[in-house]
């Protein structure tokens, strides 16, 4: 019993102790180190991010979706078809206030400051918050702490690659450093009453704990696959809660906008994930493939190596326990020990370890993506978090012996220099080398090296540098050139397109003076939809055939053997069936076959296809919102073949007569 009071009695000196004082209860010097790490870090980081600035064609996506929202068209890729083409809800809105507030700053310079301004932030959380984590056992004593994962982190080129690039990186880092520090800080936030025998209080105030859970619920806006992240936080937030009302507050706190935004979007948009799930069939797994992306990311920088040094480290401090948050195990007065092992440090490390370890599963599972390293980064980040930084803690003659203290100190030192070591070769490695821009049977590349290679710009930033991409030029000059509209599709030589002439207007009627200033439909066909889209004015619609932006690609089925990210492949006849466009020859391009289109065109009015399409197509208002609500579940699943016809057998509907004779395989016979 003595000794059980004992140690009750440092659990609570530790506690209190923490609660009291400024946000980092430790000493001048410890803090000190921190600081100086934290700005060292930071400084790095950004100059390495800005050394390698550029703008991914898939950042260029989200901009045009900005364009259209700022232009008053709502959050879609083409005005008048209701696609969320980006996956990240919270940047692309982001991004829009942001462009509002700027005026008339370019939006590809705030796309650019934004991405790399997070960046740098998320790391800093997440040192400042693996710094608090370490700051019970160091109170008072002579340590250093020394920055450590965040180093592995920021060494990898595609880490410093992926801190602009337009996308949604530099938002995650943010994120998960910030939902870290807080974690961090409710997991120590028990301590005693001032008189003897009252129950243990928490020192979270409501308005934080309110605040965490609304971080916590934000995360599947964020990325949809961070739920896993996001939703454990908010479970560990209710279990450690102390009654119904606290916990209401908490489901209330975390879950109204994403609920809410979740049902505008089954009512917007008639689909419960974002369209880009969809088209990559973001359930669908490629175990195969996932390990090989894998194995593309671990190679050029062997990180296998600072990752068991740094484990290596985890477990000296874990087997020394001088750090006082292995051992609060033991429960306060008149609390829970379920609420109370959930809430505390060890929970919170162990929270994060596992977060990274379910995000890299879910990823080898879904086949990575063809951006060398990209989707690995937040499940590398949320591993490293834990140990951003590491205690070398100096002996002091009073908690193990001399010896033994400059042993500890000794080996965590040697360790260190080691990852920083290792940190400086791989900071300069080459990365995949003469495999970066070339697409390989892996499907993977270097994509800022590969834009850069194929733009002829070191830094391609914006739309206009993205012109001097192959084709870029010539679409925007066959346009200009071409007002009565065209579909325009990418031609085997990189100087035009062939063109798809659209249906002309009627003439007018006797009398009546011919039509002026006349402009038909103009519709690009082209994977490369940010390029293309934000070069373009809004009136032209850009179709991809992978799905990314185009409802009826999204819907059809994932291509096995496909390029992962690119496994969907919607035949350009489809498109000219759908469109205003003549249907026959000599008006279409010879590899288009007048038959598939002819198919293509009664495969549309499958009633399942024409209903998923009027979702996204038809006119908004109450009774469209509620019906696209109803039917989301199934418009979710509904996928469709490629070709038509088998799409036609699939809807059981006539195959209309053809135009051509079928092929038989005999030679044709003559009179």
């Amino acid at each position: 019993m003595r000794q059980s009071s004992s140690v009750d009695g440092r659990i609570t000196g530790v506690a209190d102790r923490l609660t009291r004082g400024a946000a980092f209860p430790y000493g001048p010097g410890v803090r000190f180190s921190l600081w100086l790490g934290v700005i060292v870090v930071a400084t790095l980081f950004a100059w390495g991010g800005w050394q390698r600035r550029w703008i991914a064609d898939d950042g260029l996506i989200v901009l045009r979706t900005v364009r259209n929202l700022l232009a008053g068209n709502g959050p879609v890729f083409n005005a008048g078809e209701r696609v969320e083409a980006n996956t990240s809800t919270v940047w692309s809105y982001l991004v829009t206030l942001f462009a509002w507030v700027g005026g008339s700053v370019q939006l590809e310079y705030v796309a650019l400051g934004l991405a790399l301004t997070l960046s740098v932030l998320g790391v800093v959380f997440a040192m400042l918050g693996t710094g608090r984590l370490y700051a019970p056992g160091l109170r008072g004593r002579r340590a250093l702490l020394l920055p450590a994962g965040v180093l592995v982190y920021i060494a990898i080129p595609p880490a410093r690659d992926f801190a602009t690039s337009g996308l949604e990186n530099g938002l995650v880092l943010a994120y998960l450093g910030l939902l870290w520090w807080m974690m961090v800080y409710w997991s120590q936030g028990w301590r005693a009453q001032p008189k003897p025998g009252r129950p243990h209080v928490s020192t979270i105030g409501r308005p934080f704990e309110l605040a965490l859970a609304f971080v916590a619920g934000l995360s599947v806006l964020v990325r949809p696959e961070l739920a896993l992240i996001g939703g454990v936080a908010l479970v560990m937030m209710l279990v450690a809660a102390p009654d119904w009302r606290r916990r209401t507050l908490i489901v209330v706190a975390g879950g109204l906008v994403p609920v809410g935004y979740q049902v505008f979007r089954m009512g917007y948009y008639g689909l419960l994930v974002p369209n880009t799930a969809i088209a990559k069939d973001a359930t669908g797994a490629k175990w195969g493939q996932g390990l090989t992306y894998l194995g593309n990311f671990n190679q050029p920088y062997l990180l296998f190596i600072p990752l068991m040094l740094l484990a290596a480290v985890g477990l000296v401090m874990f087997a020394t326990r001088t750090m006082p948050w292995w051992t609060t195990h033991q429960p306060p007065q008149g609390v829970s020990r379920l609420a109370r092992t959930v809430q505390s440090p060890p929970a919170v490390v162990v929270f994060m370890l596992v977060s990274g370890a379910l995000q890299a599963v879910y990823w080898v599972r879904q086949g990575g993506d063809f951006m060398h390293g990209r989707v690995l980064l937040t499940p590398l980040f949320c591993l490293l978090i834990p140990i951003a930084v590491i205690p070398v803690v100096l002996p002091d003659g009073t908690r193990f012996t001399r010896v033994g203290g400059y042993l500890l100190a000794g080996s965590t030192t040697a360790m260190w220099l080691a990852v920083v070591g290792w940190s400086l070769w791989a900071a300069n490695s080459s990365g995949m080398g003469s495999d970066a821009t070339r697409v390989t049977a892996t499907g993977i590349v270097d994509e800022r090296r590969f834009y850069a290679q194929a733009t002829g710009h070191a830094h391609p930033l914006t739309a206009s540098d993205y012109l001097d991409y192959p084709r870029m030029r010539a679409v925007l000059k066959a346009i200009e050139n071409t007002p009565d509209g065209a579909l325009w599709l990418p031609s085997g030589n990189y100087d035009q397109w062939d063109v798809v002439p659209a249906i002309p207007p009627p003439p007018p009627p006797p009398g009546e003076p011919p039509l002026r200033d006349y402009r038909g439909p103009q519709w690009v066909y082209f994977t490369n939809l940010g390029m293309v889209g934000m070069n373009v004015g809004l009136d032209v619609r850009v179709i991809d055939q992978i799905g990314l932006a185009n409802p009826l690609a999204a819907h059809t089925a994932r291509i096995e053997d496909g390029r992962i990210g690119h496994d969907k492949n919607l035949y350009p006849d489809w498109v000219v069936a759908e469109g205003p466009f003549l249907k026959e020859r000599p008006f279409i391009p010879s590899y288009l076959d007048e038959d598939w289109i002819i198919q293509a065109v009664a495969a549309l009015k499958c009633p399942e296809t024409e209903a998923m399409l009027t979702s996204v197509r038809a006119p908004m208002g109450p009774r469209r919102f509620l019906s696209n609500v109803a039917n989301s579940f199934e418009f979710n699943s509904y996928r469709i073949d490629r070709v038509p016809l088998y799409e036609l057998a699939r809807c059981d509907l006539p195959v209309p007569p053809l135009k051509a004779p079928p092929y038989t395989g005999l030679p044709a016979t003559g009179p």
